[in-house]
């Protein structure tokens, strides 16, 4: 089976059984929150995937890092992903069930990212901008630093990336110098 067709097929499954019993926002902030720390905490990962570790004990670490509750769904869930071997697809499953819900909710990831601190009102503006363009959609905002883009900054709402940074204008002047 493909790498994508087996976490979506359990992210879909999940997100049937939380519709069900009614969980479906808790559960998408504690994947979200799961997928988050699996990425930052490289323990997780040998945890999932270390064979000498029973599929309980492996179940009760993916339940704290999510932040649930044992007997709720998600951990249901989790031991029936790991009893079936699947411990390995359990961070893509996560992300495949946020991103499920997202479209299922209306919600568009922006992640915005400027070279420096700026005051709330800029943020807010950009926000705004966004917001405009997209319509009717609820906005999921992040925003970090990267002093590396010198100065503007970048928007990246799902896949499309605007790039309004010195860098980039520095990169495409740099380019078309190089192309004459």
């Amino acid at each position: 089976m493909n790498d994508g067709l087996i976490p979506s097929r359990y992210a879909k499954a999940l997100y049937k059984l939380a519709v069900e019993n009614g969980d479906c926002d808790e559960i998408y902030e504690q994947l979200r929150a799961l997928s988050s720390r699996y990425t930052a905490i490289d323990e997780l990962k040998r945890v999932m995937l270390n064979p000498y570790i029973p599929a309980e004990e492996k179940g009760k670490v993916m339940l704290l890092a999510a932040g649930a509750k044992p007997g709720s769904s998600l951990d249901k869930f989790i031991l029936l992903i790991i009893r079936n071997n699947r411990a390995e697809f359990l961070r893509k499953i996560a992300l495949s069930f946020v991103d499920l819900y997202r479209e299922k909710h209306n919600i568009a990831k922006v992640e915005i990212t400027t070279a420096a601190q700026l005051p709330d009102d800029e943020i807010q503006a950009i926000i705004g901008i966004v917001k405009k363009q997209l319509g009717e959609v609820t906005l999921e905002t992040s925003v970090e630093i990267d002093p590396e883009l010198i100065g503007g900054f970048t928007v990246k709402v799902g896949d499309v990336l605007l790039d309004a940074s010195v860098k980039n204008e520095l990169k495409k002047l740099r380019l078309n110098l190089l192309s004459k």
